[in-house]
């Protein structure tokens, strides 16, 4: 198998440059060029790609190598073909290639020219390929991306799991299996698919020591990244989004706001991938947008920084795209935006799918959900999930729970607790039944297993379920309690645990982040709505000015300005026309009525108490361009009744009441009395007007209430429309 006659260090010199290995790949790179069976878990950045390049440099024939990944196929022949003389030492063969580059590809393999050959497993499947690859002389296969065979894999692919057939069917050559995440239970499957059982396997360390771990709260998000972006001026990043409209969103705000940047996604063209990518890669843009359902295959060592606008649905998932971060050792920070709501999102993904397949999803997401909610350190919990154990003194502040730590009290009885729960009720719960144990909840799960008549049910009945769930999630990572995998995650006793239990000792334990109110709360233009506290002196002033002007112009306070509005004046201080137009609910129409009193004392307020505003970062907002609003108005002048506007569009006429609001709120004038008098009298309507000019609220649940459900919802919002119309705009 081998033609090269220099050592492999010399043939890395050769070829590569270097004078050395990094970790075990000379190990790897012996195993393969000895004609093993080889399995290698790397993460990404620790040179897995190397592992089996260099020994099909060194070896006759061709190997054979199987990524899903086009876009990483084509930069790393690129690579290959930078360390030869000749172009044809690599290729890739997929659907991208036309008939005569296809022809191009067999005659290099046929003439022993091609080294490496890189295949998407869908066209190692084709008939023609498998007859051509069977005359074809072939050193080795190398898998990639190897977690894709499993279905406890973070991007399981069916097509994968026909792999070892076709190998065999093809040629009697060892397999390298190679993957950058992998649980015990995946490295299981991979290896019993493969039918690699006897395989040599290197596990490098998953601890990546230069990338800093953190965790936000998901408020105003697009303008958290932007902020962030700009912090990191001029350096490479990746941003992930799960969708492919956020990803254009994403892309686009930063563009408006002077960040080069270029959206990513697999509903391009595959011309535009590319030459986004290459413009990447060659430094003509700093960002690239991208979701997280698409790998983008980018090698790129000097990536500064990964942000995740929604939260990936595994670890795994995870802690690959993070590790495209300072894969050179340099910096690399990975900034995660966490809502409970993204979680729903994903589980919603899973509905109609296999029963296994959904135990199994649902199982990564309370992974992921437990890594983003944690306080203990971040770079501890990833790596006990991939089985390697962490002090997480060694993370040297490099998350930021270890930088900034949370507040920690004794433990050592409500662990106890919890391990009595799961002896007492036979270790065949998950966390869910366990937290019902212990609050005292009769489900029917619990009476089904007769769970309440346990004599620790009720004992935690004074803290609350949230408590219960990091206190688990802790005692899981110091190894008191495991998951059993097989069985979705029923949790089971180790012997430090059941120690624990008969000997109690100090446990000190980590109180989590509460993200139950983090949602984005933001307008249509994305500005922030809840963002810091406000100055109460000026809000007491702006608050008796307005009452100043509802009596003299005989108004309800709420048609000027909200509280909420008022409040955001004494956070950014707005003293023009034009800064007025930023505040939450306060359109040009609105700021031009009402506005100048308002300005000019804030600008007084700010002179006199020698003020420092935070208008230093302004984000400009994108034009929406969905032409919905438009629609609504041009129909609205041309009378057409609501619930047509919204059928024309595929819309609920929830939904265009809800954009007439944001409309009206925003200072635009509208005429809708053409469709309310279709529905209310003059009496009617006079009624509900009055009330809404003396009520101290707009709020509708209120109004409901004073009219003892004479109206529905509907009327009284629409009735509100016209009211704020009229009167405030």
């Amino acid at each position: 198998m081998i033609t090269e006659t220099l050592s492999p260090k010399a043939a890395l010199k050769k070829y590569f440059g270097f004078s050395k290995f990094k970790g075990e790949q000379e190990a790897v790179v012996e195993s393969i060029l000895h004609g093993n069976n080889t399995f290698v878990i790397m993460p990404t950045g620790g040179g897995k790609s190397l592992c089996y390049q260099l020994p099909a440099l060194m070896s006759s024939g061709t190997a054979i190598v199987v990524s899903p990944l086009i876009a990483l196929m084509k930069n790393q022949v690129d690579a290959i073909r930078s360390v030869s003389d000749n172009d044809g030492v690599a290729h890739f063969l997929n659907s991208s290639l036309n008939k005569s580059e296809i022809q191009k590809v067999k005659e290099d393999v046929s003439a022993g020219i091609t080294k490496l050959l890189y295949m998407a497993p869908e066209s190692l499947t084709k008939q023609d390929y498998i007859d051509f690859l069977r005359e074809a002389g072939i050193s080795f296969f190398a898998i990639d991306e190897a977690h894709c065979i499993s279905e406890w894999g973070h991007d399981f692919r069916p097509e994968y799991r026909r792999l070892r057939s076709i190998i065999e069917d093809i040629a009697d050559a060892p397999v390298i299996a190679l993957t950058a995440t992998a649980t015990e239970k995946v490295q299981q499957d991979i290896q019993k698919n493969l039918n690699m059982t006897d395989a040599q396997v290197f596990k490098a360390s998953f601890n990546r020591p230069n990338l800093y771990y953190e965790v936000r709260p998901k408020k105003d998000v697009i303008r958290e990244i932007i902020k962030f972006v700009r912090s990191m001026s001029g350096k490479s990043g990746i941003v992930y989004c799960l969708s492919r409209k956020k990803v254009e969103e994403v892309a686009e705000a930063l563009r408006v706001n002077g960040v080069k940047a270029l959206a990513y996604h697999a509903g391009m063209d595959a011309n535009m991938r590319a030459s986004n990518q290459d413009a990447f890669l060659n430094e003509e843009v700093d960002v690239i947008v991208a979701t997280i359902a698409f790998g983008m295959g980018i090698d790129k060592p000097d990536v500064r920084y990964v942000v995740h606008h929604d939260i990936p649905k595994s670890i795994e998932s995870y802690y690959q795209e993070t590790g495209r971060a300072g894969r050179d050792g340099g910096e690399g920070y990975c900034l995660a935006f966490y809502s409970y709501k993204d979680i729903e999102k994903l589980e919603k993904f899973l509905q109609g799918k296999h029963v296994s397949e959904m135990e199994i999803g649902r199982q990564l997401l309370q992974e992921i959900v437990a890594y983003a909610e944690t306080s203990v350190c971040r770079r501890k919990l990833i790596l006990h999930y991939f089985g390697e154990y962490f002090d997480s003194d060694g993370c040297e502040d490099m998350c930021d729970n270890c930088r900034y730590p949370k507040e920690h009290f004794e433990g050592k009885k409500d662990i106890q607790m919890i391990l009595n729960a799961v002896a007492e009720s036979k270790e065949r719960h998950k966390t869910r039944h366990i937290i019902n144990i212990l609050l005292g909840v009769e489900s029917n799960e619990v009476k089904t297993y007769k769970d309440n008549l346990l004599k620790c049910f009720g004992c935690g009945v004074e803290k609350e379920e949230m408590f219960w769930n990091a206190a688990i999630r802790q005692a899981i990572i110091h190894g008191l309690l495991r998951k059993d995998i097989e069985t979705y995650g029923i949790l089971k006793l180790t012997d430090e645990g059941e120690a624990f239990r008969q000997k109690p000792v100090s446990f000190k334990l980590y109180k989590e982040q509460d993200y139950s109110d983090v949602d984005e709360v933001s307008d249509s233009n994305g500005r922030d709505m809840g963002r810091s506290s406000s100055d109460e002196a000026l809000f007491s002033m702006l608050t008796t000015l307005r009452a100043e002007i509802s009596s003299r112009e005989g108004l309800p306070n709420y048609v000027i300005f909200q509280d909420p509005s008022l409040q955001e004046m004494a956070i950014q201080y707005p003293t023009t026309i034009e800064e007025l137009t930023h505040i939450t609910g306060v359109g040009m129409g609105k700021a031009r009525k009402f506005g100048e009193p308002f300005v000019s004392l804030i600008a007084q307020y700010v002179s006199d108490n020698e003020i420092e505003r935070p208008q230093d970062f302004v984000v400009k907002s994108v034009v929406n361009k969905s032409g919905l609003k438009v629609h609504i108005i041009q129909n609205i002048d041309r009378k057409v009744p609501l619930d047509d506007i919204a059928s024309a569009k595929g819309k609920e006429l929830e939904d265009v009441i809800c954009e007439i609001e944001a409309i009206v709120g925003s200072g635009t004038r509208i005429n809708i009395d053409y469709y309310i008098n279709d529905m209310l009298d003059e009496e009617e309507q006079n009624d509900i007007y009055e009330y809404f000019m003396e009520a101290e609220s707009d709020n509708i649940d209120a109004a409901y209430d004073e009219f003892e459900g004479d109206f529905t919802e509907e009327q009284l919002r629409l009735m509100r429309i016209k009211f704020m119309s009229e009167v405030a705009n």
